[in-house]
């Protein structure tokens, strides 16, 4: 069997349901296929975090400096954002199953020889340069892998789900992120403090080989393949216009709609301050606020986690509090990460004003991110371009967190002094801009809100 037909969508069932076991089966079909893939995804994070764990050990012992981590954290976001776009129409395609499966096996992989040669850097004497081209390299790999999950996780969204459905379940999808992070911030932050920074990449790949195995236990393909109806069918709704067309020609419509690129542009300055935060808060708080490995790893935990009640909370907030108004709450959310943003990089304070602080900042961001790049991508994309849209968003969001991960390590080094043999860091800088993107990030949908939603996809 070739590759093409390996991961191409799967064809129907040659044995269909009998009539009085289709809502059932479908029904537990649905289940299993949205919490495989929730749980799954959520490990895809652990596999992406384990470097934000060890950036403080890898300093302090002198393997690579700040603006090296910057480079190598870099590389994994480029590359994540050409393959999140190239994978997005690819999944429109593929056997979601599969697809996903094999970029979180190779996810895996790459934490298994990253957390291997730091194992043998001291028995063999591999120099620093080696590890930093070697790790540049890997992590750019993992990049590519990482942008397998997304796509087919939410495009199995689109093939289970009715669109009447499809926010509530999306916002729970959308925790799965958080969940992965507060993991990778609890457990492999404890593994790394008791055994040292090469454990940290090797928990992670246990945890990404799990992965990979939920989904091929639990994700199904499509409802057809296991010898349902389509979706359609099963829910009641209208076939559309768009649901006859061509996958290919929705997808050249989703490029030229305008709406898409402004809801790209949103997300791309929403993912500068979600990995900021993520990618640079435990160096930040080791530095800056003068707090223990442990504890910063727990700070920036309780940041994931509350992420989560953002997602989760996204849809009901618009859909119920704000009777489907996306502006509103986009407003009040991007309001709200900004001020709680401001106030964990310049106000202080204790271990508990901290951990409120970034809490917020997470709610909120998750709050954000959900309406702006789920909800309102929603509203203006067919399903059967859903791949396509993420694509897009992917690869503009992806490219800008590089740039940040990139910008924020040279800054934060630029402004370093040594000060009687002791590093001190100035964070002043690289905090103002995290603050503008935040504002950017809010201020940028909302504004354009009307004019996108006039636009109607058919009519590009």
């Amino acid at each position: 069997m070739g590759l093409y037909k390996f991961y191409r969508i799967s064809k129907p069932s040659a044995e269909p349901v009998e009539p009085d076991r289709v809502e059932e089966t479908y029904r537990s079909l649905r289940r299993r296929t949205f919490w495989g893939a929730t749980v799954a995804y959520s490990l895809y994070y652990v596999c992406r975090m384990s470097l934000s764990v060890v950036k403080q050990p890898l300093i302090d012992e002198g393997v690579l400096t700040a603006g090296e981590l910057g480079l190598i954290g870099s590389a994994l976001l480029f590359v994540y954002a050409v393959g999140k776009f190239m994978n997005g129409f690819i999944a429109d395609y593929c056997n979601v199953r599969r697809f996903m499966a094999t970029g979180l096996f190779i996810s895996a992989l790459v934490n298994l020889l990253m957390g291997a040669m730091g194992l043998m850097r001291g028995p063999v004497g591999i120099p620093s340069v080696i590890i930093f081209a070697a790790f540049a390299v890997m992590w750019g790999l993992n990049g590519w892998a990482q942008s397998m999950g997304s796509p087919p996780g939410v495009i199995s969204l689109s093939r289970w789900f009715p669109q009447s459905k499809r926010g509530t379940y999306y916002s729970l999808f959308s925790s799965s992120p958080y969940i992965g992070e507060f993991l990778s911030f609890i457990v492999t932050g404890f593994v790394v403090g008791a055994l040292g920074w090469e454990y940290g990449f090797l928990v992670a790949s246990v945890a990404g080989l799990v992965g990979s195995l939920i989904i091929l236990l639990f994700v199904s393909d499509t409802p057809e393949s296991k010898g349902l109806p389509s979706v359609q069918t099963l829910s009641g709704e209208q076939v559309t216009k768009q649901d006859r067309m061509p996958t290919r020609d929705l997808q050249k419509m989703i490029v030229k709609h305008p709406g898409i690129w402004v809801i790209a542009l949103s997300s791309a300055f929403i993912y500068v301050t979600k990995y900021a935060i993520a990618g640079w808060g435990v160096l930040f708080l080791q530095k800056a606020r003068g707090f223990s490995l442990e504890d910063a790893t727990q700070v920036i935990a309780f940041s994931a986690a509350f992420g989560v009640l953002g997602t989760v909370i996204a849809g009901w907030l618009s859909d119920k509090v704000f009777r489907s108004d996306r502006v509103k709450p986009a407003v009040l959310s991007g309001f709200l990460s900004t001020l709680s943003l401001f106030l964990f990089l310049f106000v202080g304070g204790n271990f508990g004003m901290n951990i409120f602080y970034v809490s917020l900042f997470s709610l909120s961001v998750g709050v954000l991110y959900c309406i702006v790049a789920g909800l309102m991508a929603v509203d203006i994309v067919p399903r059967k371009a859903t791949g396509a849209a993420l694509g897009v968003v992917g690869i503009s969001s992806y490219m800008a967190a590089g740039l940040q991960d990139i910008t924020s390590g040279y800054l934060i080094q630029g402004f370093m002094t040594e000060v009687d043999g002791v590093d001190i860091y100035d964070f002043g800088p690289v905090s103002w801009f995290w603050i503008a993107a935040s504002v950017v990030s809010f201020v940028l949908p909302v504004m354009n809100w009307k004019k996108m939603k006039r636009q109607d996809v058919l009519s590009m």
